[in-house]
């Protein structure tokens, strides 16, 4: 990741009760390579260095988004991500999951999975269980702000979004 000053950076919480942090990047590294120093929105600075379990975002400020690419005679293209981390202590797998997208709100969800005593040990099986979990709890609360966004912009209350 690169950053340079006067850049904006979103910092998802590690855990779903967590909320995100929204700050701009104040002085960057050689060639926009952390550290970074970041005034965060609650008007504290600090040091950034990204471990492997952050997840970041980094839109150059002003009105447009890091992603978004508009032309008139191809449409618009928005490209969201989502970052999966997964923990394994003994029998029980934790999957975290968090959708990146153009918005300063970062929605996160977490799954689990626990294997049987009897069960063989492989971790690919828990991983895909709590990954899977994960992403159904993430698309049903990306539905749910989607309701949200309608009846903010119509007045309209008890909005319903068919998940297909």
């Amino acid at each position: 990741m690169r950053a340079r000053p006067g850049d904006h950076i979103v910092l998802a919480g590690e855990r779903v009760d967590q909320p995100a942090r929204g700050g701009e990047v104040v002085t960057a590294g050689p060639d926009g390579d952390p550290p970074y120093t970041v005034r965060w929105d609650d008007g504290r600075t600090s040091t950034l260095y990204p471990g492997p379990g952050a997840v970041l975002r980094v839109s150059e400020g002003g009105e447009e988004h890091a992603g978004v690419v508009a032309r008139p005679e191809l449409g618009t293209m928005r490209q969201w991500s989502v970052r999966v981390t997964l923990f394994e202590r003994g029998d029980d797998t934790t999957a975290t999951v968090a959708l990146l997208a153009d918005s300063p709100e970062a929605l996160t969800a977490r799954g689990t999975s626990h294997r049987a005593h009897d069960d063989r040990p492989d971790a690919h099986i828990g991983d895909r269980v709590a990954v899977a979990r994960a992403l159904r709890v993430l698309a049903d609360r990306v539905l749910g702000a989607a309701e949200e966004d309608i009846e903010s912009a119509t007045g309209e209350h008890d909005v319903h979004v068919r998940g297909r």
